[in-house]
């Protein structure tokens, strides 16, 4: 007496149910690596956002007087950057230097974000008809304080549309 197998073709559908489960979870790893890039890029635009603004800072600190007159009070970053003018060789006043530093930033802004825009407001000390040339020796450089804030838009990550893109800012309070 012979038995007939009535198993035909179920190993066929394991293999193929391991085949989908697979394929499903191999989607998700690819969606987890889509999401971090884009996780990753916006880490390095905010890292460029602060290297920028210590940038501005550093370049401030350089020109106390400059600072002091409020040459570098704008709320139109980036300015417009016909010539750079003042880097040439040829000796500048405060605000020459402080005119050539926007330029340079601005530029330096639209190269490393994505729609830029920032402005620097400074006030206290010398707001009011200080004289910084007297004071030089006698105390730190600038008493007041500057507000320095960037912004930028930056493609949004995790599941929204990829054309979606989210304001960004960075504010900083200092001392130049």
């Amino acid at each position: 007496m012979q038995v007939l197998s009535r198993q035909r073709g179920i190993s066929l559908i394991e293999v193929m149910m391991a085949v989908l489960i697979f394929s499903i979870g191999l989607i998700g790893l690819a969606s987890l690596m889509v999401m971090a890039t884009r996780s990753n890029h916006a880490a390095y635009v905010r890292t460029q956002a602060v290297f920028l603004a210590n940038s501005m800072a550093a370049r401030m600190s350089a020109n106390p007087i400059g600072v002091w007159n409020g040459n570098y009070n704008s709320t139109a970053y980036p300015v417009s950057s016909s010539s750079i003018g003042c880097g040439s060789g040829a000796a500048c006043d405060a605000a020459e230097l402080a005119t050539h530093d926007q330029r340079l930033w601005s530029s330096q802004l639209k190269t490393f974000l994505p729609n830029p825009t920032a402005s620097i407001a400074c006030g206290g000390v010398g707001t009011a008809g200080y004289d910084p040339t007297s004071q030089l020796a006698m105390r730190p450089p600038y008493g007041g304080n500057c507000t320095m804030t960037i912004n930028w838009n930056e493609q949004g990550a995790g599941d929204k549309d990829h054309r979606d893109s989210e304001a960004q800012s960075f504010t900083w309070d200092f001392q130049p």
